[in-house]
């Protein structure tokens, strides 16, 4: 099976426990998980892939944070069409207005997010968002077939 690529911004590490779980999910299904940090890494490496995450916590009045992964999902959304996005954070705050947002943005974008929508987790995700987590790996590793 292909690589899965798990791209990621996290401030607290509540994204990235979200994102280990993700890439287990992706294991279980027979996946090559392979984690890209949006500090460091081009969009450019996702063009090509049929399937890929894209995780991000709310930051500020429920938005992507600004500096790192704002301009690497503008970067994605050029190429978005056609693709099949997994989109996951945590939150602290609000009631999830910036995933719905992310969502309905890759959506005009021509993506499919994979479930419908984006996965969020409430501050330190527990055992239930982990398991959401993995299911949502499988998912993902499924569309990248």
């Amino acid at each position: 099976m292909a690589k899965v690529y798990i791209a990621f911004w996290s401030g607290t590490g509540n994204t990235g426990i979200m994102a280990e779980s993700i890439a287990e999910g992706v294991t279980e299904a027979g996946g090559t998980p392979e984690f890209l940090d949006v500090e460091s890494a081009s969009a450019d490496i996702l063009k090509d892939a049929e399937a890929f995450a894209l995780g991000c916590p709310s930051m500020g009045a429920e938005q992507l944070e600004e500096s790192s992964m704002e301009p690497f999902v503008e970067e994605v959304e050029a190429f978005a069409s056609g693709k099949q996005i997994a989109l996951f954070g945590s939150y602290g705050w609000g009631d999830g207005e910036w995933m719905r947002d992310w969502t309905e943005r890759m959506t005009n974008a021509g993506a499919e997010v994979i479930d419908g929508e984006g996965l969020i987790a409430h501050e330190t995700p527990d055992d239930d968002a982990k398991a959401d987590c993995v299911s949502l790996g499988k998912a993902l590793a499924a569309a990248a077939q």
